[in-house]
């Protein structure tokens, strides 16, 4: 018995099971020659994205023919450039900047004040708000504008008694009436945001505050709005850059903004088509620096919402030519 056990064949130990699929026996061992073991190297080959390719193309190509077709059009562009920097240009695109600022902030303030009003308890307040945000936001800006400068003719006089008298003409100058017409218009969609913003902050917040003994009106003032501003700025950083667009209606009031002050430089010397491109380009300016603007406030307020801040553009500029590794998200 020992013998035959002797004399049978061993198989050598650098030899692979037949069948390798095949349950090994625990506590044995099997040795794979190097050859055997080495990986074999992957070959990658790249999707093609013919789309891209044919899309980008069209684009170029639309391009180009949009360019050849205004380099070749009846066009003075040394008068473009004549009239971009002019007192009365300058003078319009200041005027436009200042209906936006003044019409947005009272659009902001009467704004908190209609969503506080929308969401209260009382049906009085909360049914007037409701009705004055269908009402403005029901109707085009451009007739509201032309309510406001036609109002003489319900109203000859305003008079509030002893505190002041006088002619409904001279109450409502082109400047009040573009002042009244985009405020309390951007006032109903500031009282939007604001309620959004408002019903953001979870409730827990105001029963915590109300636990404590604040009251209905500090509790908002101390702890609701100051989170909910964290949801109102980024819209609110978009409607001013609608609201320097939306200024250039005031031109029907006479309110003499970049708009009309280009429009008069055409009329009179015949350069109708080069003082559109004129005001286009003010216009392209303050929305794309107001734009930036937008950004970084966006950026700011959500520092509390996010791990990790993207990396803003010059971030991405100085990581590129660096040749630094791209990270998610820097501070």
């Amino acid at each position: 018995m020992t013998d035959k056990l002797s004399k049978e064949p061993k198989e050598p130990e650098d030899t692979p099971p037949a069948d390798s699929g095949a349950a090994k026996a625990p506590g044995t061992s099997v040795s794979v020659s190097k050859e055997a073991a080495a990986p074999v190297a992957i070959k990658a080959i790249p999707v093609r994205h013919y789309g891209r390719w044919v899309s980008g193309t069209l684009v170029l190509a639309i391009l180009i023919v949009l360019g050849y077709a205004f380099s070749q059009g009846d066009i003075q562009w040394h008068t473009v450039s004549d009239q971009l920097f002019t007192d009365s240009v300058v003078k319009g695109a200041g005027r436009t900047l200042l209906i936006s600022v003044l019409a947005m902030v009272m659009g902001v303030v009467l704004g908190i004040i209609l969503a506080v009003m929308r969401l209260s308890k009382n049906p009085v307040t909360s049914t007037v708000a409701w009705l004055y945000i269908w009402f403005f936001r029901g109707t085009p800006v451009y007739v509201q504008l032309l309510l406001w400068f036609n109002l003489a003719l319900i109203f000859p006089v305003l008079n509030l008694g002893p505190i002041y008298k006088d002619e409904m003409t001279d109450v409502m100058t082109p400047f009040m009436c573009a002042l009244l017409g985009l405020g309390l218009n951007e006032a109903a969609y500031m009282a939007e945001i604001c309620r959004a913003g408002l019903l953001a902050v979870d409730e827990g917040q105001t029963e915590a505050s109300h636990a404590l003994g604040m009251s209905h009106a500090k509790t908002l003032r101390r702890i609701v709005i100051p989170q909910a501003m964290r949801v109102i700025v980024p819209p609110t950083g978009n409607e001013f850059i609608n609201m320097l667009k939306t200024s250039a209606l005031v031109y029907a009031v006479t309110y003499n903004e970049l708009l009309r002050s280009t429009t008069v430089i055409g009329s009179t010397s015949y350069a109708v088509m080069e003082m559109l491109f004129v005001a286009s380009i003010w216009y392209l300016v303050m929305t794309s620096v107001f734009s930036v603007f937008q950004y970084y406030l966006e950026r700011r307020f959500a520092r509390g919402s996010l791990r990790s801040l993207p990396m803003t553009p010059l971030q991405r500029i100085k990581v590129n030519l660096l040749g630094g590794s791209n990270r998610g998200g820097m501070g």
